[in-house]
């Protein structure tokens, strides 16, 4: 029963959270070489519970429109498969969701009494987007952006509380950080794309359709890889941060792949996992490369 937990909760997933968490450590600690095991620990144990939520909540409602029971699931899209297979009831991921969401909430409700206003806005923009994440925001095709933003203020909020302050390069990285989490969404709502639209969903890809959204696979690394370069020519990031660009070719595998595959939910699986592997390994050599420069 563990295992459909963990399957239903998309625990590998997470891994995007731990990345932005770390970021936003790894940045404070390179500028101010100092940190707080106890705000540490709670900040990850906050995210991870809010992100648990927000995945909890999406295999919940897509479950109730229908949308899972049309889709063809691959091992990146197609949500989990754990409800359409009778593995777990309904109302019993949605309580675990609607639980995880309030544990979170109280880790960020602890930090608005230590931190203040900033993280007090931060919280409340993560609660109000979790809880409409399945229903408003993706039917609004706001999906993409709303992770982008999530993905950036995890970086925000983690840096704020360890540093007690908003900075340039604290904005910088977020945007680097969403932006990666960004594209893992774009590419995997190509496979979902009839069903979702047959639903009433309205992602970017449905939004401009599959063979030109295909070509915007490349606006996602050209913002992050971008962004890196503002901030090591600005002097705000360490000029190893540069090693970043060492994934250059699974971006260029997967813009490749995707521009051949956009309409084939099967030849287009192995280049949704190297974009997932690339928004990974850029993400991991960006927090390594703060601390090869302390």
């Amino acid at each position: 029963m563990l295992s459909v937990w963990f399957r239903v909760i998309r625990v590998r997933f997470l891994l995007a959270s731990v990345i932005a968490v770390s970021v936003g450590l790894a940045l404070n600690w390179w500028q101010n070489s100092s940190i707080d095991p106890l705000d540490v620990f709670l900040t990850f144990a906050g995210v991870m519970a809010l992100h648990a939520s927000v995945d909890l909540l999406n295999d919940f409602w897509d479950f109730k429109r229908g949308i899972d029971t049309k889709t063809k699931r691959t091992k990146m899209s197609g949500g989990t498969g754990v409800l359409p297979e009778g593995l777990l009831k309904p109302s019993s991921v949605y309580r675990a969701g609607i639980a995880f969401l309030i544990i979170g909430s109280a880790i960020g409700g602890y930090f608005i009494l230590t931190d203040g206003i900033i993280i007090a806005i931060i919280l409340g923009f993560a609660i109000l987007s979790i809880y409409f994440y399945s229903t408003k925001i993706v039917d609004s095709g706001l999906g993409e952006f709303f992770v982008a933003v999530k993905g950036s203020m995890i970086v925000l909020g983690t840096y704020f509380i360890q540093s007690g302050q908003l900075t340039t390069e604290s904005v910088l990285a977020g945007i680097i950080v969403g932006t990666l989490s960004s594209l893992v969404l774009f590419i995997a709502s190509f496979p979902d794309h009839d069903a979702d639209k047959s639903k009433g969903r309205k992602t970017l890809v449905i939004a401009v359709g599959k063979q030109k959204a295909a070509k915007l696979f490349w606006i996602f690394p050209i913002i992050s890889y971008g962004a890196i370069i503002v901030g090591v020519t600005t002097n705000l990031f360490p000029v190893v941060s540069l090693i970043v660009f060492l994934s250059i070719p699974l971006m260029i595998k997967s813009g490749i792949g995707l521009k051949k595959n956009f309409d084939s939910v099967d030849e287009l699986v192995p280049y949704m996992s190297s974009t997932l592997m690339f928004s990974r390994i850029t993400g991991t050599l960006f927090v390594i490369s703060f601390i090869m420069s302390i």
